[in-house]
């Protein structure tokens, strides 16, 4: 059916749309033919032609609330005051369900109101005083209950709240049902909830006194508690009492008083004690009594200037621990010692963190400053700190076969839990560095545990520290592959072809990118290749040749390594050395004695190679030094049939370590200069100060010191990159 707009007798149409109106307000059940009807004509009386009776219609409906509304109210107030809550519960709950009703039946109404609204809104424009504005019906309701119901009650209704609320804060049984003071406080906010300032009535009609009362209240017990209570005992009862009173606060009130309510509570028990309390939280942090750390917490988290001092304390005694924990660490296994009791100092804290403080910003903040200060302590000044080392060869030392009696699980936990220290260091290039070195040694060597873990690693090391820092290292894992396929090709198609499979002795080589490995062929590490090997790496150059024409191979015999079978004992024994140890022992294949120096003269090691290599053969005894002569030890026994002689001459000496610092010096002006200069040439123009914060914020790999950042500058201005700007002693412009 089409509604026609025409002429619609308002008298009629209304007289009809008043009785169900006062069957919704009664709570009757009304017919589905009826409500259709009434909305239809509340549709026609908007419509009408030639004179809508929207106005009409809205007064009128206004008028027959209002009355009802002043009926309710002259039998609510004749009632005894006991039962007013009760009453005045009971009406509201009934009118407030008649009013959404009848804003579903004026839905029509209702959206022409809406309408106008948003389009003097989307325009900006000023409603026309002398034209009456509309509310929806439902708001209109809502107005009217509270200015003809709760306004006329405001000398007994927050009287009565406030006494039953007050009989709850003394343990005195509460006569009204908690539904029921529940329901009527949530009336004073729902009259208004349509309007942008919805929470003004329900203040000012019933939250100001609730406040000012509890202030009174918080006053009366502080001054209690201040006179029999030492500060410790002050801080447990006071956290009890506000404990006491968030639930009151979450049982009765609608949520927005909880923020006010909370700045009372603090002034009253907690500001205007400071001074009696101060001293305690300092003793509270550094004895770490836990539950005084949270009610402590709960007492002066909204005292902005006083939470700041607490979480400073906080810092400082985290600090001086870990501090502590680092100048007492053992010698003996120190990466150890140092990753895991700092792990353990952290896992303390941060349980403290997260439990007692509520895992609290400023208090977070604070944990990692100290972790950060604790980390990148230096035991020595004007020397870097040790935490990038000590990370790394620990890192090294999980990542090693030689790491025995800890399943894979604990050291894939152990290494996520690396993550959590790498974090805060500051050196996170001298991390690198060191950590690709050992890399390095574990990936040529085959003494790495795992590949996996060696990869799940570097995934998390990505995710800390972006792709670029371990761009190289990927790259690393990469040239292993290859060189697994190269191999593979070597003997399986190169040899056989050239029917050079039956060679005395099993090859394989390692095929490695220049820039992704920290290698390089020292001038002193020269060594004649003995015969048994010459023949395998000239089959091998020249199958990479063939290959790959133009590529040129240098060998790195000093990070080269064999096995040699033992024959000539009374037992076979299979010997891991490196590259010259090797080149020693089948010196002795076709003799058993050779002179000291006529060892050195045939393979043209410098003194100090060949010396650390023969004394660690003669070290485990596999050969024996007798004046010059140095012999085959023919008695030669061990428990173990499977030997390794390398690890003599692969620990790390103290001037590798200092050459790898010294290195990361340079690496590091370079860095520098790469960052100023991509800074000023987006920038063109700036300030000392402004680029020194933007090369700070731009630096992820290490913390650069003021002294360095002037001398890269001037570097740069010399360079002719960048220029001071005439006159002006503290500027840069780039030069294109």
């Amino acid at each position: 059916m089409v509604l026609k707009r025409g002429p619609v007798d308002f008298k009629e149409k209304w007289n009809e749309l008043k009785e169900t109106i006062n069957g919704i307000l009664r709570q009757d059940r009304i017919p589905r033919d009826e409500w259709h009807t009434r909305f239809n004509d509340i549709y026609a009386m908007c419509g009408a032609q030639p004179e809508s009776h929207e106005h009409r219609l809205y007064e009128s409906t206004k008028s027959l609330l209002e009355e009802h509304v002043t009926k309710i109210f002259s039998t609510i107030k004749t009632e005894d005051t006991e039962n007013l809550l009760q009453d005045y519960n009971n009406k509201w709950q009934n009118y407030r369900k008649s009013v959404d009703h009848l804003n579903s039946l004026y839905q029509y109404l209702n959206m022409g109101n809406v309408s106008k609204k948003q389009v003097l809104e989307l325009y900006n424009i000023q409603p026309d005083p002398n034209e009456p504005q509309h509310l929806m019906i439902g708001e209109l309701g809502l107005c009217i209950w509270k200015h003809n119901m709760i306004v006329p009650l405001k000398n007994s209704l927050p009287k009565l709240l406030l006494d039953e609320i007050e009989k709850s804060r003394h343990n005195i049984a509460v006569t009204t049902s908690l539904d029921i003071i529940t329901n009527v406080l949530n009336s004073f906010v729902e009259v208004e909830n349509f309007n942008k300032s919805s929470f003004k009535f329900y203040q000012s009609y019933f939250e100001r006194t609730f406040l000012e009362k509890s202030s009174e209240y918080f006053k009366l017990e502080a001054s209690k508690l201040v006179k029999k209570c030492t500060a410790s005992q002050y801080i447990v009862e006071a956290t009890q009492l506000l404990e006491k009173e968030e639930f009151l606060l979450k049982t009765y009130f609608h949520d927005s008083t909880n923020k006010r309510f909370q700045k009372r509570f603090c002034q009253d028990m907690v500001v205007d004690h400071l001074c009696f309390l101060h001293k305690e939280f300092e003793v509270i942090i550094k004895e770490e009594r836990l539950d005084d750390m949270h009610n402590m917490y709960l007492l002066i988290r909204e005292v902005k200037d006083e939470f700041t001092v607490l979480a400073n304390i906080f810092r400082e005694h985290i600090q001086q621990h870990g501090i502590m924990v680092i100048k007492s660490l053992k010698k003996h296994q120190i990466c150890i010692h140092f990753v895991e009791d700092l792990l353990n100092l952290y896992k303390k804290y941060e349980f403290i963190v997260i439990n007692k403080f509520n895992n609290d910003f400023l208090i977070s903040e604070a944990f990692d400053k100290a972790f950060s200060t604790i980390i990148n302590y230096k035991l020595v000044e004007n020397q870097p700190s040790k935490s990038s080392e000590y990370l790394s060869k620990y890192c090294d030392k999980l990542l090693k076969k030689s790491y025995k009696g800890v399943s894979e699980a604990d050291i894939d936990h152990k290494l996520s839990q690396v993550i959590k220290i790498f974090t805060y260091i500051d050196d996170k290039d001298l991390f690198h560095k060191i950590y690709q070195r050992d890399l390095t040694k574990r990936l040529i060597f085959q003494t790495t545990h795992s590949i996996d873990g060696e990869e799940a690693m570097i995934i998390r090391l990505k995710q800390s520290n972006g792709y670029d820092f371990i761009n190289k290292l990927h790259r690393m894992f990469t040239d292993i592959r290859i060189s697994e396929e190269l191999n593979t090709q070597f003997h399986n198609e190169f040899l056989k072809e050239a029917k050079l499979d039956n060679l005395n002795s099993s090859f394989s080589a390692f095929v490695l990118q220049t820039g992704a490995w920290p290698l390089s062929l020292p001038t002193d590490s020269s060594i004649v290749i003995p015969k048994q090997i010459m023949a395998c790496v000239q089959n091998f150059e020249l199958f990479y040749g063939e290959k790959f024409s133009g590529r040129k191979l240098t060998w790195l015999h000093h990070q080269s390594q064999g096995v040699l079978k033992l024959n000539y004992l009374q037992k076979p024994y299979i010997v891991t050395l490196k590259m010259f140890q090797m080149s020693i022992m089948l010196l002795f294949e076709d003799c058993d004695t050779l002179k000291y120096s006529e060892i050195n003269d045939i393979l043209k090691l410098n003194k100090d190679q060949f010396k650390r290599h023969i004394d660690s053969l003669i070290e485990c005894k596999l050969l024996l030094l007798d004046g010059d002569n140095v012999t085959l030890n023919m008695e030669f026994t061990n428990k173990r049939t499977k030997l390794h002689v390398t690890s003599a001459v692969q620990k790390d000496l103290p001037q590798e370590i200092q050459r790898t610092v010294n290195s990361i010096k340079e690496d590091r002006k370079i860095y520098l200069q790469a960052t100023i200069t991509r800074i000023m040439k987006v920038r063109k123009i700036l300030k000392h100060t402004q680029l020194v914060n933007e090369i700070f914020s731009q630096s992820n790999l290490f913390v650069p010191s003021t002294v360095l950042i002037k001398r890269v500058i001037e570097i740069l201005i010399d360079k002719g990159y960048i220029s001071r700007t005439p006159n002006v002693s503290d500027e840069y412009y780039y030069i294109a």
